[in-house]
């Protein structure tokens, strides 16, 4: 009777993990809808359909220079989760990537595979949430990272007060080449329906600087892009 009880809850000891790792496959179906990335200098969302299709556009920073793409794409993604796709840009060119979804399958980590590039981020998911100037205060911590060319390495953290009507509050750590700088911040933002918007930024005694972004993760976290001439720096912003 000891025997046939622990042969018994072997089974299905067994039976739910194969039933585990069934559910655990991955497909197509995985990526849809609106997705927002940063990869590399480039901050982004696509929208994809479920069945390895997908549209998009992006602002990229290349050497300090910024400009806007649009493009459509094919993806493919294979049941242990990891997958590849193509973009092709409008007015001529095209990226791989290859990328490893996470157990959720709410987001991915991504890596450029184009010759010559060294370039890897992340793409998460926007998920249901309301854009636009709601009206609701919302309080972020920032992290950006980058360069200034011809200054040197930047880095950013702070506290972003968004008052759901336009302003920017708050406080950070600015180091700009080595420099330290920590500094009240003042501020605009604009945030369309799309759930893309631009952001501007005054520390104490620096000057201004300007980003675009997209909201992801059920409006948990803002993915970002500074768009000032000479400069390639990104990151995020964090409920």
């Amino acid at each position: 009777m000891k025997i046939k009880r622990v042969c018994l809850a072997v089974t299905l000891f067994v039976t739910m993990i194969a039933i585990g790792h069934t559910s655990a496959a991955c497909t197509n179906a995985n990526l849809v809808g609106v997705w927002g990335y940063q990869v590399g200098a480039a901050v982004g969302a696509f929208t994809a359909d479920g069945n390895g299709h997908l549209t998009g556009s992006q602002t990229v920073s290349e050497n300090g220079v910024i400009g806007t793409q649009t493009y459509t794409g094919t993806y493919s993604i294979l049941a242990n989760c990891t997958g590849s796709l193509t973009v092709s840009f409008m007015g001529g060119g095209s990226s791989t990537s290859n990328f490893v979804l996470d157990d959720a399958k709410k987001g991915a980590q991504v890596i450029n595979t184009d010759s010559g590039a060294v370039a890897q981020g992340f793409t998460l998911a926007q998920g249901v949430v309301t854009c636009g100037l709601t009206g609701k205060k919302a309080t972020f911590a920032s992290n950006l990272f980058g360069k200034i060319v011809g200054v040197g390495p930047v880095a950013y953290v702070a506290q972003v007060i968004l008052d759901g009507k336009g302003k920017v509050t708050g406080s950070g750590t600015f180091d700009v080449n080595g420099t330290i700088v920590p500094a009240p911040i003042t501020g605009t933002y604009t945030e369309k329906g799309d759930c893309t918007g631009t952001l501007k930024i005054t520390p104490s005694g620096l000057g201004t600087t300007n980003f675009t972004f997209v909201v992801v993760n059920v409006g948990k976290e803002i993915l970002l892009l500074e768009t000032d001439s000479n400069t390639i720096v990104a990151g995020n912003m964090q409920k």
